[in-house]
């Protein structure tokens, strides 16, 4: 459980967030007691939603984008190489894959404990999670329909 100092230095960060959002004049849902943002953007090829929460017990930021579909049963294995190849890429944040059913969640943290939150460090995670989820999630969807390959995948990536 969280202590009230913990508390605090979540909903300051949650605050932050909220602040930084309004500047970008972004469109946001925000949850203050949950310390939750749910915010929708549109991307090139789908549009992405994202939650982004307020870890106070960890003291972690948490951004995760469930993609919206699932990967086939027949290519499971073409979606756990595209997702590990796709993280093998990525500088900051990574693709969670389900086996089990085939959803693929993107997830980045950043944490506050002893630190300062500053809206560039939001802007950055904002930014970098948007252009992930965008880059690859059209990507994984044509390798789910048959459509791309795994081999052309890493080819382009």
């Amino acid at each position: 459980m969280a202590t009230e100092k913990e508390l605090k230095r979540a909903k300051d960060a949650f605050d932050k967030l909220c602040e930084t959002l309004d500047e970008m004049n972004w469109h946001y849902k925000k949850d203050e007691e949950a310390l939750v943002v749910r915010l929708g953007v549109e991307g090139d090829d789908f549009p992405m939603e994202f939650l982004i929460s307020m870890d106070a017990e960890r003291q972690l930021i948490r951004i995760a984008s469930l993609l919206p579909f699932k990967m086939s049963e027949e290519k499971h294995i073409d979606g756990a190489l595209a997702t590990s190849f796709a993280n093998y890429r990525l500088a900051d944040g990574s693709f969670d894959y389900n086996p089990t059913d085939g959803r693929i969640i993107f997830r980045m943290t950043s944490s506050f404990r002893e630190s300062l939150i500053g809206k560039e460090l939001l802007k950055y995670m904002i930014d970098t999670a948007c252009l992930a989820v965008d880059k690859y999630n059209d990507q994984f969807f044509m390798i789910s329909k048959g459509v791309l390959k795994i081999e052309d995948f890493v080819k382009r990536n």
